[in-house]
């Protein structure tokens, strides 16, 4: 039986591969081709149409990297071919199957006005143009393609440095040669035997190997071959399709897994190519699906990132106006209600918020509509702070896939309750099929049958279908693939459904469902904390001036009557939202994508405290006294308000002593020793006499890594790393001074193809000794690490998130915990024992690991911040220059110490000459509450909204007291709607953790 059935396997796949898909198409002719070849940036398809035209080469070559060739295609409909359906067929080079990595093209007619028409996308799965359903013979044809020559840079050589991610340094030659651009018959019947042999051969692949359901598949399949003419593939099809009539009529099981299809393409927004072509792939993928939308009435197809829909509004206003149509027919499915895909774990939680007000708003204003869930597939790890940031936000439902990437630890479920850092939750699935590009093979399906986690109480599961990453989205196939699988024996039932459908189906499934508390840790993708920390570094000061110029500006607004700089204001977070996308942030991106990202997110940055310096600046006055511009209220105020007050002269005194070389750092609060080498090996909080470091253990300590992981070089740090370092204990200078008070000591280093320079500097009042390095980075494959031991008994760690922390512990005790050898924070993280606790405080990265050691019997923590990669995939010269990145060890801290010092880290105060004091437009009054935003109101009704949250995961009582005429206080959702039964008034009473967002109503 064995032999039997790999008999009829083999000769199966022979047949279908080739004979069967050969004859879809049964007769070719060649079209005219002339074509363009256009230097520099690509150019609006109404010029594309209008472009001389020569023609085209005999070699038919085209495309050095990142050039578009525009192609005119002509021809005639042999008049043989009356009644048969006719297509075009492009193939521009294709030679890996991947859709999205290589070149690809638009296809466009010409109107009747002389305007483009787009058609569809052009690519490997996707190369055929309707011409017509039933030709009359004689038909003139003539078809445009816009041709993007994107390099491979993925597919041929994974993992390989290469200069084609660059327009600068890529290759001027031609990197493709056109394979055929002809005019072909369609032949829907040898099509459909192709997809229900191509269904049966994958469905029974899956099945027991002696399953009877299995055998007459097998038998069948046999039989229809039998039946098909192999000289004759379109004469017999029919024939050889009723010989599978009776295996594809056979039902479902009545128990049966449930997928809900959901038409998709997951499109970075930039990645292994520059935002100007995601602009472009975006047209494509969309113009392909609004036409897929009109050829079959039961599909429906689902698209994420309000900022891609602006896109094709600003730039291909022809399809933008598809897809409107298509949206209010309830086909089109606007997803997620957030500008990007963004990465969760990195940006501020007001980030976040903006995330989702813009998108929300962009969905309403242009559509009428608003997302019920966030869609997330593919981001690296989601933060604990979401599930109340999601509800807060007014959204039902979670979905993301990425958490199977896991490489040690198998989620343990696909439908659940996810519960975030305040007891929040939401309503959250996992794909079980392990995929966001699904193309409904028989494996996909039967992989989310098999694994689907809660099939004893629930039957449903979401697949979303369609080629993407690069853009595609679904084709015919996986269209014919779901009708032949909606109600098939021996395979899960498919039907296309609206995610909102399916949510709301799997809630009355499982009204009770499983809860997962914490974050959502990917085990994978751990570099991407670290890599390309230009990018890091200047978006996150990218974020804290749009805060300080939201709060000057509105305050200047209110007090003085300027006006409020909405537009100025809305241009800049959304070029900072794009940027969050999560391949940009996170650092994995081509060397184009974050050049260019460092260039406009350094001009937001100008542009944004331009703003905050012009607000200032009237808010002061003229005047000669120096007014201090507090931009942040820190937990360790009982009370405070961001006004403007006279400079207090400086407390407290600094002493620097040599020391055998090396120095000590003493103001009133701590006191600290720096060796000659530039390490510390003291730091004694005066009060208590606690000593932070241990003995023989220096902290400050440089530490160099091999850093080459086993795939995915610029996202992966893999555990193996810690076996090799070098401790840059080697100074080739130090030197100490006094300076205005401050005592400084500079310390400079050379190691393999790097130096720095860093400065330690210990201020009168503080108990942060900062450490600020500046380092000329030229290394190849290594991670750079500080290391702090600490003399901190600590079983967990508390890092900064979005509004709050989280805890996690320090030991290994389970291989959930040994994963998380690589972790996040923002701000701070802190080692804390009952009584005592360090933190360290940063101003730029957003990578920590941490190690607990016996040093004689006694416990202590080592906290280790990771400072610069040099990873060479994809851009091969990752990180390569000078950054600046300052930490800070903070002696004798606790959560608040903590969350004050990164904040003064991150938001400096502004000293401006003036006037007089600027009153604040609110006083906060509550230990542990922290004012996150002041702005006025999205809906430009001159309205004063205050974000607040509990910062130190207790519950907390306070007050917020108006400094201006107002209509009074109440609770707004996130993104500042209405909100059923809202708290009203200023008396606050937050649980541990909580966000509010207060709407201060002005007369």
């Amino acid at each position: 039986m064995h032999d039997e059935t790999s008999l009829t396997i083999g000769r199966v796949n022979r047949v279908l591969g080739e004979r069967i898909r050969p004859a879809i198409h049964s007769a070719r002719i060649p079209l005219d081709v002339a074509a363009n070849h256009l230097p520099g940036e690509p150019i609006p398809p109404a010029a594309g149409l209008r472009l001389d035209y020569s023609p085209f080469a005999d070699d038919r070559r085209w495309g050095p990297a990142w050039g578009t060739t525009w192609f005119r295609l002509r021809g005639d409909v042999p008049a043989e071919w009356a009644g048969k359906q006719v297509e075009a067929l492009i193939d521009l080079g294709f030679d890996v199957n991947q859709t999205g990595f290589q070149c690809e093209g638009l296809a466009y007619r010409c109107g009747l006005d002389g305007a483009p028409v787009p058609v569809k996308g052009i690519n490997p799965r996707n190369q055929a143009v309707a011409v017509a359903d039933r030709a009359t013979g004689g038909e003139q044809v003539e078809l445009f393609v816009e041709a993007a020559a994107n390099p491979v840079i993925l597919d041929y050589h994974p993992f390989l440095p290469t200069r084609q991610g660059d327009v600068l340094t890529s290759s001027p030659e031609p990197l493709y040669r056109v394979r055929a651009m002809d005019l072909a018959v369609f032949e829907p019947e040898v099509f459909a035997l192709a997809l229900d042999v191509e269904v049966l051969l994958e469905l029974q692949a899956e099945l027991p190997e002696t399953q009877p359901r299995r055998m007459r598949i097998l038998q069948a399949l046999d039989d229809a071959l039998d039946v098909l003419d192999l000289q004759r593939i379109v004469e017999t099809a029919p024939a050889a399709r009723a010989a599978l009539v009776q295996v594809l009529a056979a039902p479902a099981d009545a128990s049966a897994h449930r997928i809900a299809a959901i038409g998709h393409s997951h499109i970075d927004s930039a990645w292994l190519w520059p935002l100007r072509e995601t602009i472009r792939k975006v047209a494509r993928t969309t113009a392909s699906m609004t036409t897929l939308l009109d050829e079959q009435p039961q599909y429906s197809y689902g698209m994420s990132s309000a900022q891609q829909y602006a896109w094709v509004k600003e730039h291909r206003p022809e399809v933008w106006e598809r897809i409107r149509a298509a949206v209010a027919d309830g086909r089109f499915l606007p997803l997620g209600g957030m500008w990007v895909e963004a990465d969760t774990v990195m940006p501020t939680g007001e980030s976040l918020a903006r995330q989702f007000s813009y998108g929300q708003r962009f969905f309403e204003r242009e559509f009428g509509i608003r997302s019920r869930g966030v869609w997330l597939p593919d981001s690296f790890g989601y933060s604990p702070a979401l599930p109340q940031l999601m509800r807060r936000a007014g959204f039902d439902w979670f979905f993301t896939q990425k958490i199977s990437w896991n490489q040690r630890n198998v989620f343990p479920h696909h439908t659940f309750d996810w519960e975030g850092i305040d007891g929040t939750r939401v309503f959250t699935h996992f794909p079980p099929m392990d995929t966001y590009c699904s193309s409904l093979s028989g494996a996909e399906v039967a992989r989310a049958a098999r694994q689907f986690k809660e099939s004893r109480v629930a039957t449903r599961s979401i697949a979303p279908v369609g080629y993407g990453d690069g853009g595609g989205g679904t084709t015919r196939e996986m269209i014919g693939k779901a009708e032949r699988l909606a109600n098939l024996e021996g395979s899960a039932r498919v039907h296309w459904v609206h995610p909102d459908e399916f949510f709301d189906a799997a809630k009355a499934e499982l009204p009770d469902p499983a809860v997962w508390v914490g974050e959502l840790y990917l085990e994978l993708h751990r570099g991407t904390l670290t890599s390309q920390h230009a990018t890091k570094a200047t978006h996150r000061r990218c974020e804290q001036a749009l805060l300080e110029a939201e709060l000057w500006a509105a305050t200047a607004a209110v007090q003085q009557g300027l006006a409020y700089p909405y537009g100025d204001l809305d241009a800049l977070w959304e070029q900072v939202l794009l940027h969050q996308f999560h391949d940009i942030l996170p650092g994995t991106s081509i060397a184009w994508v974050h050049r260019e990202a460092v260039a406009v997110l350094t001009d937001v940055l100008a542009r944004a405290r331009g703003l905050a310096a012009d607000a200032r600046r009237a808010l002061a006055g003229d005047g000669g006294v120096d007014l201090v511009f507090r931009p942040v209220h820190t937990p360790v105020d009982a009370a405070g308000a961001l006004g403007a007050a006279p400079a207090a002269p400086p407390s407290g005194a600094v002493t620097l002593t040599p020391r055998a070389g090396g120095y000590r750092l003493t103001n009133e609060l701590i006191s600290v020793t720096v060796s000659k080498n530039g390490t510390i090996t003291s730091a004694i909080d005066l009060a208590t006499g606690r000593e932070a470091i241990p003995d023989g253990r220096p902290a400050n300590l440089f530490q160099l890594h091999q850093d080459f992981p086993n795939a995915w070089d610029a996202w992966d740090i893999d555990r193996y790393y810690r076996n090799r370092v070098d401790d840059l204990t080697a100074a080739t200078s130090i030197t100490g001074d006094l300076t205005d008070g401050v005592a400084e000591v500079v310390v400079t280093r050379t190691f393999s193809e790097s130096s720095l320079q860093q400065t330690i500097t210990l201020a009168p009042g503080s108990r942060t000794v900062m450490l600020r390095n500046r380092i000329d980075w030229h290394e190849t494959e290594k991670l750079l690490k500080l290391a702090f031991p600490l003399d901190v008994f600590a079983r967990e760690t508390a890092a900064e998130t979005q509004f709050g922390f989280q805890r996690r512990a320090t030991h290994v005790n389970t291989s959930w915990e040994a994963a998380k050898f690589e972790t996040s924070m923002h701000r701070f993280v802190l080692a804390e024992e009952d009584g005592f606790g360090v933190a360290v405080v940063n101003d730029s990265v957003y990578g920590y690991d941490t190690a607990r050691d016996d040093a004689q019997g006694a416990i202590t923590t080592t906290v280790r911040v990771s400072l610069l990669r040099a990873p060479r995939f994809p851009d091969p010269d990752t990180d390569h220059g000078v950054h600046e990145i300052t930490v800070g060890l903070v002696v004798g801290a606790d959560p608040a110490i903590a969350t004050t010092e990164g904040q003064r880290l991150n938001a400096p105060e502004t000293v401006v000459r003036g006037a007089g004091p600027v009153a604040p437009l609110v006083t906060l009054d509550g230990e542990g509450i922290v004012i996150s935003a002041i702005k006025l109101a999205d809906d430009r009704s001159g309205d004063v909204i205050v974000r607040l949250y509990e910062a130190l995961g207790r519950r907390a009582r306070g007050s917020l007291s108006v400094g201006f005429s107002h209509g009074g206080i109440r609770e707004v959702s996130l993104i500042e709607d209405e909100i059923d039964d809202p708290r009203v008034g200023g008396d606050l009473d937050l649980r541990p953790f909580e966000v509010r967002t207060l709407r201060i109503s002005r007369r």
